[in-house]
This record gives C-alpha cells, structure tokens and sequence, in this order.
C-alpha cells in the first residue's frame, strides 16, 4: 500500500514519522529510506516559531543504517554564509530552502543502492528466517520493510530533478523487499504525486501526522502477516 503524508508545514509530519518508525521497529519492521528533520535552534528573533524555536536548515538522514546528510539551509542564510548556488537545482527552481546539489546526489546514491539491494535485502531476512526454522522448527514471515522518502517536493514533482532515485523506485511499486511506502507531500502537490505513483501501488492512502494514521500503517503489516 501507498501511504501519502500530507499537511501544513511544521505541523510534526517529520516528528510523526520518526515516532511511527520507532513504533514499526518495536513490531519487527525495518524501515529503508529518508526522513529529513529540521535543525531547528532556540530563537526570539522573527523567523522563530510559536514555541521559540527557528528553523536554519534540513538534513537528510538515511535509513536504516543512520547516516545524517546536510541537505538544505534557508535561503536567506545560504545567500548570508555564502553557500548559495545560483546554478543550483534549488535556485533555478526558486525554492525557499537551499537544497545542497551534491546532497542531491548522496540522496539519491542511497536509493539507487536500495535498489539494487532489494533483492539481497529479501534473501538476507529469508535467510535468517531459515535460521530461525533450524533453531526453533517453525517459520515466520518475511522481515518486511517500509519504503520512506521525506519528501517529494516541487523539484521531483513539476521539474523531474531533485530525489530522482528515490522516485524511480517508488514506481517499481511495491515488492518483497518493500510492500508498502510512506512518502511525504505537500497537500498542493498530492495530483501530481497520486498520478506518479498511483500506476505502480493502486489507489493511494491519504493520511495526516495523527495517531490513528500510525495504526493504520501499522495494520498493514500485520494484515500481511495474517495472509502469510
């Protein structure tokens, strides 16, 4: 199943999903992809939200060995420190953050080898799994695994750029390896994502940062577990 995480900005999507992550690894569920929490530092100056706290910058960090990637800073900020790039896939797009191209490109060398471990990342759990048998006589299912990418955004969705691996693989669909994904959208981008992806996985889920959202994902594991 698709699971489309939509909703305002700054509304916790990203803190939901590090808490729905933790909850799936409690149940035996891996996760494999990328969340992307804000570096968010105390402030009372005018960028500072209502509980006083401002957001500089987003990193990227990659599931699941842990691996945190800088990937983008506000673009007031990279114009004051000089970091930014006006030849940049974030600047000809006019973005609001400064999306580092070169974390673009870890991003997306991360996806490209989910990708290609798709098929070991199914053997190895298969392979434990007959471990298990030996030990114990019994079998259980697949280790499966949640597909993540926080998020696709205007770059990926209207200009083809930006996470293109990550994309690519959302539309093989979903697989051994990965028989559901949880990607996060804007709501104003949610026709273009649902016609992107929604020829590989069916009819999308179209959740919120809630907890009965949570439990929704969380059904779906345990759904497959009941059918195997």
């Amino acid at each position: 199943m698709l699971f489309l995480l939509t909703g305002d900005v700054q509304i916790g999507k990203t803190r939901w999903l590090e808490g729905l992550i933790a909850a799936l690894a409690d149940v035996g569920v891996g996760a494999a992809g990328v969340v992307a929490p804000g570096q968010w530092v105390p402030s009372a100056g005018p960028e500072a939200d209502a509980n006083g706290y401002e957001k500089l910058g987003i990193d990227n960090l990659l599931l699941p060995e842990g691996r945190r990637v800088p990937f983008a800073r506000r673009r007031d900020l990279a114009h004051a420190e000089g970091s930014f790039d006006e030849g940049s896939q974030a600047a000809r797009a006019q973005l609001a953050w400064h999306i580092f191209d070169d974390a673009i490109g870890q991003v997306n060398e991360h996806f490209e080898q989910l990708a290609a471990d798709a098929c070991k990342l199914a053997a190895a759990d298969a392979a434990r799994e007959s471990a298990a048998v030996a030990a114990e006589g019994s079998r259980g299912p697949l280790r499966p695994h949640l597909l993540v990418v926080d998020e696709l955004g205007r770059l990926e969705l209207w200009k083809g750029e930006g996470l293109t691996a990550a994309v690519a693989l959302l539309q093989q669909g979903p697989s051994a390896a990965f028989p559901h994904a949880l990607v996060v959208v804007r709501d104003y981008l949610l026709p273009e994502a649902r016609q992107l992806l929604e020829p590989a996985w069916g009819s999308a889920a179209i959740i919120g940062p809630t907890p009965e959202a949570a439990q929704q994902v969380l059904q779906a594991f345990a759904h497959d577990r009941g059918r195997g």
